[in-house]
């Protein structure tokens, strides 16, 4: 364990009831206690037994310098999507940057700071913060716990109807190269309500090493609809391991997209639970790697009550020496029939030295049920290939071409129609054009 972080804990000990209401100091309290007891995880530990943390765990990691000095709008607006008109809150080495933000909302909306909100009226967030994310889960989500102290806040109320989405921006300086931030995000949609939220992990450093450890709780009401995309554009040097749980109620509807194409090491876990009948989930994912990178996505879907949906399909391009891993279990309790699931992970690999261990999981308890799932891992299909050649394709940009429509796929999925042609964007940019 990092003796710079059991120092920093220490230390944060005397002075976290001055960050936030009362109740929060416990909450941190166990989180540290725990984090101390158990440590980083080991290769041992079957959950992280793929997951190449040595890195992180033997690093030294230092605080993130405060504050957005010398970051320009100019900077960020590569990461808009072209939009300047959506609420955007910007979070420079995990701590909010207002100069920076803009926010257009409407009435039953809050979104802003966690760290201002915990001070304003933390009495709000009390039923949700820290309740759906248990450190119990990972040891970086306790850590995570033990630094709570920024990150996006957004509550979206009953019957809201969000016009435009809401987008957190996470941005790395050059300033924060062997640092280590900790964002934590609490998204809240109430009954009936319907919204769109983009979670960003950006840099403005592409060559510096740096640590992000976030967690991302969400709580979807009942009848409430939320499309969630999250992107990680991280520098390719740097260590991403991050967290989003989400709790849905009766009749709510939860579609997530995920793209991870930065950091040396970027790992996300996704849970979703199903609390009661009637809910439906979908999730699509891409990854894409290349050098020496490592992708990992983490995934688990709780079907706990009955008549409920879940739809889950990830994609990965791995060329160079990289390495993915994908993990998906679905979990069908006794109670939990007539639940239709399916699960599906395909990957397409560019050359000789790519590598992914795909484990999709289904463990079913229930007798009334439609549950599948699936993994292919392999090449080019050469007839295709053969098929474009033959129509007067060159061979490189026949390979593109075929790659890039395994991508598109799931990228259809985004329906924000900037959000998706930018990614498209992306896609076609990393590999080289056509």
């Amino acid at each position: 364990m990092s003796d710079t972080l059991v120092q920093e804990l220490e230390a944060r000990a005397g002075t976290a009831t001055a960050e936030g209401p009362e109740w929060l100091e416990p909450v941190r309290r166990a989180a540290r206690e725990r984090f101390a007891r158990t440590g980083f995880p080991s290769p041992r530990d079957e959950e992280w037994r793929f997951t190449p943390i040595g890195p992180i765990a033997q690093g030294t990691w230092r605080s993130a310098p405060a504050g957005a000095r010398g970051v320009t709008r100019e900077q960020l607006a590569p990461f808009l999507f072209g939009r300047d008109d959506w609420s955007t809150l910007v979070f420079v080495n995990g701590v909010y940057a207002e100069g920076l933000s803009r926010t257009a909302l409407l009435p039953g909306v809050r979104a802003g700071s966690l760290a201002e909100a915990l001070r304003a009226d933390g009495a709000l967030l009390e039923p949700h913060l820290s309740r759906h994310a248990p450190i119990e889960g990972s040891p970086f989500t306790a850590l995570n716990t033990a630094f709570l102290g920024d990150g996006g806040v957004v509550h979206v109320g009953a019957g809201a109807e969000l016009t435009a989405p809401i987008h957190l921006l996470f941005v790395t300086t050059a300033e924060a190269g062997g640092a280590v931030v900790h964002p934590r995000n609490l998204l809240v949609i109430e009954r009936g309500a319907r919204a769109a939220i983009i979670e960003s992990y950006v840099t403005l450093a592409p060559g510096q090493s740096y640590w992000t450890n976030p967690v991302t709780e969400v709580s979807v009401a009942p009848g409430a609809w939320v499309e969630h995309t999250r992107i990680q554009r991280e520098s390719e040097r740097a260590y991403h391991v991050g967290l989003t749980h989400v709790d849905q109620y009766r009749d709510s509807h939860y579609r997530s997209f995920t793209l991870a194409m930065g950091g040396a090491l970027a790992r996300h876990n996704l849970h979703v639970r199903l609390n009661d009948e009637n809910i439906e989930t979908l999730m699509y994912g891409l990854y894409l790697t290349r050098g020496e990178q490592v992708a990992d996505n983490h995934t688990a879907i709780y079907h706990d009550q009955p008549n409920c949906r879940s739809w889950e399909v990830y994609k990965g391009i791995l060329d160079g020496r990289s390495r993915a891993v994908f993990n998906g279990k679905v979990f069908v309790k006794p109670e939990a029939q007539k639940t239709d699931a399916k699960q599906t992970n395909r990957n397409l690999l560019l050359s000789d030295g790519a590598k992914v261990d795909t484990k999709p999981q289904l463990e079913i308890f229930a007798d009334d049920v439609k549950c599948t799932h699936g993994a292919t891992v392999g090449r080019l299909d050469e007839l295709a290939r053969f098929y474009a050649r033959s129509r007067g394709i060159p061979a490189p940009a026949a390979d593109r071409l075929l790659t890039y429509a395994f991508a598109a796929e799931v990228i259809d999925e985004v329906a924000l129609a900037p959000v998706r042609e930018e990614l498209d964007r992306l896609v076609l940019e990393r590999l080289g054009g056509l």
